[in-house]
């Protein structure tokens, strides 16, 4: 236990990594600085940023973003991502190296998301870029609203709720 805590550690350490507000741990690599407006505004044309889940961070809360994500494993996994879009269809994939599992997820703007770390892993490094880049006034955590508007899956979302 204490080598796989020596892992997130390793990567906090190496890429300077602060904790985020979703949980787990994060810093932004890269902004380009272009920019495409928005209905919301001008973004930049994408931005970046390492995150990582960890034994003692393992989830990612429940969250959307205007924006489209994508996901690159890294290193570690497995991590389980939990998509539930605006027509209440929930799906799950999991990035990791094993057979029927993805290095790559495509997150589309508005799709609430959360993710954890399972089957024992000990870390997940993920690299995610954000198009157009991130904002934090594009962001939304979710809340006990979700699981009001989706009772069926109230057991699922309940857990992965921000604290």
């Amino acid at each position: 236990m204490e080598r796989a805590a020596d892992e997130g550690r390793h990567w906090i350490e190496r890429l300077h990594l602060a904790p985020h507000p979703e949980g787990g741990w994060f810093r932004r690599i890269h902004t380009d600085p272009r920019h495409v407006q928005t209905e919301n505004g001008a973004r930049p044309v994408l931005s970046s940023i390492h995150y990582l889940l960890t034994l003692e961070q393992p989830i990612g809360r429940l969250h959307r973003n205007r924006s489209t994500i994508l996901h690159y494993l890294q290193d570690g996994g497995p991590v389980e991502y939990l998509l539930l879009d605006e027509q209440g269809v929930l799906s799950t994939t999991v990035l990791g190296l094993a057979p029927g599992q993805s290095l790559f997820l495509c997150v589309p703007g508005g799709v609430w998301k959360a993710s954890r770390l399972i089957d024992g892993a000990s870390h997940a490094l993920v690299s995610e870029v954000v198009t157009p880049g991130f904002d934090d006034a594009d962001h939304a955590f979710g809340g006990p609203e979700l699981m009001a508007r989706w009772p069926q899956h109230a057991a699922q979302l309940a857990p992965l709720l921000r604290r």
